[in-house]
C-alpha cells in the first residue's frame, strides 16, 4: 500500500501557489456536455477526480485536452448518455452529468455515484429536482434512468440546500424551456463560478449568490472559457499545517473572503493572518489557544470540508476545542486516526471534544476519506520524528501534489519509494 512518509516536528515558511478547486472544476467539466462545442477551462487542478470527469467525456463521446492548467474540452462528437456504471462508482460528482445530458439529449442512464464514504448522501434531491421539470425517474436493475421529451419551467424547492442538487438543478435549468425557479438554493463560490460559466454559455441566471436563482431556460448556449475559481479548501489546509506546526507561510492566488470562518478561527487561536489582493499570509509563533465551539454549516457558515483540517492544527493548543457536525454524519473518521499520534479526542454523536497535548508522537495512520487523509498529514507534521501516512490515493483525488508544496515550505514529506530520511 502506498504511503507518505513525514519527519514531522518542524515550522513551516515558505511560499506556494493555490490550485484550482476541485469542487469548481467538476461541475465546469459537467457543463460542457450540455451543448456540443468547445470549452477552455483555465486553472484546473491536475488531480484524479478531474482526469476520470474528463473520462467520462471521452467515453460519452468527446475530446479533453490538457496544456498545463488548462483544458480544452470538445463536446461536439457527444452521442452517448449513458454514464457506465464504473466511473459512477469512483467519483461522487459523476452525478452531475444527469442534469446535462437530460438536458441536450432529454435522457440520461447512471448508476449510484461512489466518493467518500461520509455517511448517507442520497442523491434524491437531484432526481426530484429533475422531475419537477418533467422528467420520468425510474430505477431499473441498479440503474437511474431519466427521460423527458422537453423539460419545462417549474419552482424546486430544496429541503436542504444542497451544493450538489443546486448544480444539477442547475444545468437541467439551462436547456429548459421556460424559467426554473430554484429556492433554498445553494450560496457556496462553486455554485457563482458554474453559473459564471453558463452565463458565459449563454444562459440568463440571475440571484447568485443568493437563496433564489432564477433561470431563464432555452436561450441559445455556444462556446465558452472560465477561469477556475482557488481552492478553498486547499488554501485551508496549508493554513491549518502551518497554524498547527508553527511558521510563516505566504499563499499565492487565492482568495480568503472564500472561507472567513476558517479565518476567524485560526485567528482567535493566536495566528496572525493577512490578505493582500490574491496573497494570503498567516504567521504562528507560539502555542495555539483553543477555539471554543466549531459548528459546521452551509456556506457562508464553517465549511464541513475543513473541519477535520482545523481539528489537526488544534490538537495542541491550550485548553479544550468542541466541533459539532451537522452536515455529514460520518465525519469523524480521522478522530481514531488522530489518537495514533496521542490527540485527546472525545466523541458523542456528532460531536468531538479535543483537550490538547503539549506534544504528539510519530505514528502510522490512514485516512479513509479526502480531508481525512489531509487531516492526518497536518498530524504527523507536527509529531517529531518519522510518521507514515497511508490512503494516498484519497489525497490525490482532491490535491494538486500537496506534498510538492509542502516540500515547497520545508516539510520533510515524500511517498515511501522515493523517501530517505534525513540524517540528524
Amino acid at each position: 500500500m502506498e504511503a507518505l512518509v513525514i519527519g514531522g516536528g518542524n515550522p513551516l515558511c515558505g511560499t506556494v501557489e493555490i490550485n484550482g478547486a476541485k469542487n469548481a472544476a467538476l461541475p465546469l467539466l459537467a457543463a460542457t456536455v450540455l451543448h456540443g462545442g468547445t470549452y477552455i477551462l483555465h486553472n484546473c487542478p491536475d488531480i484524479t477526480d478531474v482526469a476520470l470527469a474528463a473520462e467520462i467525456i471521452e467515453v460519452l463521446g468527446g475530446r479533453v485536452h490538457r496544456t498545463g492548467k488548462t483544458l480544452t474540452v470538445d463536446t461536439q462528437s457527444v452521442t452517448a448518455w449513458r454514464v457506465p456504471a464504473e466511473l459512477m462508482a469512483r467519483m461522487r460528482a459523476s452525478v452531475l452529468f444527469l442534469g446535462p445530458l437530460l438536458g441536450r439529449f432529454g435522457r440520461a442512464v447512471l448508476t449510484m455515484p461512489g466518493g467518500c464514504p461520509l455517511g448517507k448522501r442520497p442523491i434524491d434531491l437531484h432526481l426530484d429536482a429533475v422531475a419537477q421539470m418533467g422528467a420520468a425517474v425510474t430505477l431499473q436493475e441498479g440503474e437511474i434512468r431519466c427521460e423527458a421529451s422537453k423539460l419545462h419551467g417549474c419552482t424546486i424547492d430544496l429541503l436542504f440546500p444542497s451544493v450538489g442538487a443546486t448544480e444539477n438543478a442547475l444545468l437541467a435549468a439551462a436547456a429548459c424551456r421556460g424559467t426554473v425557479i430554484i429556492r433554498n438554493a445553494a450560496r457556496e463560490p462553486e455554485i457563482a463560478c458554474l453559473a459564471e460559466f453558463l452565463r458565459a454559455m449563454g444562459a440568463e441566471i440571475s440571484g447568485v449568490g443568493t437563496e433564489t436563482l432564477t433561470v431563464a431556460g432555452g436561450r441559445p448556449l455556444g462556446d465558452a472559457a472560465c477561469t477556475v475559481l482557488p481552492d478553498r479548501i486547499e488554501t485551508a489546509t496549508y493554513l491549518c499545517a502551518a497554524a498547527g506546526c508553527g511558521g510563516d507561510i505566504t499563499l499565492l492566488h487565492t482568495d480568503g473572503g472564500l472561507l472567513l470562518p476558517v479565518l476567524e478561527t485560526l485567528s482567535d487561536a493566536g495566528c496572525r493572518v493577512e490578505q493582500t489582493g490574491d496573497c494570503l499570509k498567516l504567521r504562528s509563533d507560539g502555542p495555539l489557544r483553543a477555539a471554543g465551539t466549531i459548528q459546521t454549516a452551509p456556506y457562508p457558515g464553517f465549511p464541513t470540508d475543513a473541519q477535520a483540517l482545523v481539528m489537526a492544527a488544534l490538537l495542541r493548543a491550550d485548553g479544550c476545542t468542541r466541533f459539532s457536525e451537522t452536515i455529514f454524519e460520518r465525519r469523524f473518521s480521522h478522530v481514531a486516526q488522530l489518537r495514533r499520534f496521542g490527540a485527546e479526542i472525545e466523541t458523542a454523536g456528532p460531536t468531538a471534544l479535543v483537550r490538547g497535548v503539549r506534544q504528539l508522537h510519530a505514528a502510522e495512520a490512514g485516512g479513509s476519506d479526502l480531508r481525512a487523509s489531509a487531516a492526518i498529514v497536518i498530524a504527523a507534521l507536527q509529531a517529531p520524528g518519522e510518521s507514515r501516512v497511508y490512503g494516498i490515493n484519497h489525497l490525490h483525488r482532491g490535491y494538486d501534489n500537496l506534498e510538492g508544496g509542502l516540500r515547497k515550505l520545508g516539510a520533510e514529506i515524500g511517498q515511501e519509494n522515493d523517501w530517505k530520511f534525513p540524517a540528524s
